[in-house]
Parts: structure tokens; sequence; C-alpha cells
């Protein structure tokens, strides 16, 4: 099965990339997650703008990797979120959050899938995740968690 895809996939390739999978994989993991689409024609003049939107988030080399980092560690990142009177969270923070509280923080744009935290988030106060930014270069981010 030929497929053209959308998002990074480890062992697979980058977006853009088209790539030929069995066909389960391909039918029950990659398209129904958005990581792929079918290879059509008409799906091959997408491959452009796939790859256009990749190189805005893409970092470059080492070198521009160490600079984004250093933005990173020196921003100051909050994220609201409701709580109870003893500082509980009513679910938890979310990368998703975390990357959007970067990107309104000044920073830059952070997929949410490069960053990682080491325990769930569920409590308000001082937390740090971590984003990786090269296979050479994470960045550290420390973030607090504010009550809504």
């Amino acid at each position: 099965m030929k497929l053209i895809l959308t998002a990074e996939v480890p062992n697979l390739g980058t977006p853009g990339d088209i790539v030929e999978v069995k066909p389960g994989y391909g039918r029950n993991y990659l398209v129904p997650r958005g990581l792929a689409i079918l290879w059509t024609k008409g799906g091959e003049k997408q491959i452009d703008t796939i790859k256009r939107a990749q190189e805005v988030r893409h970092v470059r080399d080492l070198g521009h990797a160490q600079e984004i980092r250093a933005i990173l560690e020196g921003l100051t990142v909050s994220v609201t979120a409701t709580a109870g009177d003893s500082g509980q969270l009513f679910g938890r923070v979310t990368e998703k959050e975390i990357a959007q509280a970067i990107k309104k923080a000044g920073g830059p744009d952070v997929d949410r899938r490069r960053i990682v935290v080491s325990a769930p988030v569920k409590s308000v106060g001082r937390h740090e995740a971590t984003v990786s930014l090269h296979p050479e270069v994470d960045a550290t981010v420390a973030f607090e968690v504010l009550s809504a």
C-alpha cells in the first residue's frame, strides 16, 4: 500500500515522504490517526505543501537547535488550569497546553509530540518538561501551573 506521510513516523519517514507499507498497518493505524494519506496523483501535489509546512517547524541544524534551546530555557511559561482548594487539578496539564503556553509566552512554535513530561502534571506549582529539538539537543522548559 502506497502512502504519503503527513507527520513524522519513527522508523518510517518524515512528512512528505512516499512510503510502501503493509495494507493493515496503513489502513488500521497510519490513515485513521492522520499520520498518512493514500497516495494518488492528486495527492502527490500536496507533498510540496506538506514539506513547506514541515520546514517552518523544522530545526535546521545543531546550531539552530542550540539557539532555540537558549530561547526556551529563558522563557517564563505559565499554564492556567482549574484546581480545587487543595491545589489538585481537575484533570491534568497536557503537552498540547504546554506547547500553546510556550507560544503564548513568546517562544517558538513547538510540536506537542516533541514535549516529554516525566510525570503527569496534576497539581498547582512549578514543573518541568523536556523538549526534543534535535537528536543531540534537548531543552528543559520550566513552567508554572496556576489555578484558574
